[in-house]
This record gives C-alpha cells, sequence and structure tokens, in this order.
C-alpha cells in the first residue's frame, strides 16, 4: 500500500507539534507501521528555525519514555504537495495554513485540526508556552489521543 504522509503544524514547532510527532512515531513503531508513514512537524512561523523543542516539552516526553532529536523548520510549498495530510494544533494555524496552501498549485494535503480527532471532543490543543509542566502533560494527553484515533482511522 502506499505511504501516507502526515505533518503536524504548530506556531513555533517547539511546544505542541514536536509532541504530537514524537507521540504520533511512538504510536507508529508500537504497530510496526513505520513503513507505511512518514511524519514531520513544522511551524507556521520562523521564530525558532533550527532549535530543540523546548525542555519542558522534551522532559514531558521523557517521563512517557519517548526521544526526539527534531529540530523546528518551517512549512514549506513542497509540504503541501508532499504530505497526505497536515494536522495542526488550533485556529490560528489552520487560518494561515489554508491561506499558504492557496498559493500552492497542486496541493494534495488535507489541512485540517488534529483536535478534530479527539474522542474527547477537545478541538484546540492549546499552546503550553507560558503554562505549566501540566499543561504541556495535557498536551501530550491530547496528543496521544487525537494520533491514537487518527491511526485508527487511515491506519
Amino acid at each position: 500500500s502506499e505511504n501516507s504522509l502526515e505533518s503536524l503544524v504548530s506556531i513555533g514547532n517547539i511546544c505542541r507539534s514536536p509532541i504530537a510527532e514524537a507521540v504520533f512515531k511512538k504510536l507508529v513503531t508500537d504497530e510496526q507501521l513505520e513503513h507505511k508513514w512518514m511524519t514531520d512537524s513544522a511551524a507556521v512561523s520562523d521564530w525558532n528555525v533550527g532549535r530543540f523543542p523546548d525542555s519542558r516539552a522534551l522532559s514531558c516526553l521523557r517521563n512517557h519514555g519517548i526521544e526526539t532529536t527534531h529540530k523546528a523548520r518551517q512549512v514549506t510549498k513542497e509540504d503541501f504537495q508532499t504530505f497526505d495530510h497536515i494536522l495542526c494544533m488550533d485556529e490560528s494555524n489552520l487560518r494561515d495554513l489554508n491561506r499558504k496552501s492557496n498559493q500552492v498549485k497542486d496541493c494534495k494535503a488535507k489541512i485540517e485540526l488534529l483536535g478534530t480527532y479527539d474522542p474527547q471532543k477537545q478541538l484546540i490543543i492549546e499552546d503550553p508556552y507560558y503554562g505549566s509542566e501540566k499543561d504541556f502533560e495535557t498536551v501530550y494527553e491530547q496528543c496521544l489521543r487525537c494520533c491514537k484515533a487518527f491511526l485508527e482511522k487511515y491506519h
């Protein structure tokens, strides 16, 4: 079967999207589906390009036995032509991505909120940057629920 490609997007690509990317990669590995998925995360902005995820995001992932070597990058035109799914964290991401995708010929990516897959119906994954460790944990839990449901749907 054809490989599915998934990209996860947030504003700066140092908190939410690297957590979602790492969670999804672990789920895919646990299910032995690595050959079917190419997963990456990216930012709408260029603020943090080249930076590692926020240390609180890294420690949250580590608490759940997950490592990541991701470095922040910005969404490219090619992403819209390459990825099957681009999942984002909130409405401003969604607006920005839809606007960017309109400037891309042959955009094949389906752009939607990751939260649309949440069985608990939490549509928006809030940015934990100005929050506490607990907020990063909430993001992790949301990402885990959504990524599981997404994988079940498209696996």
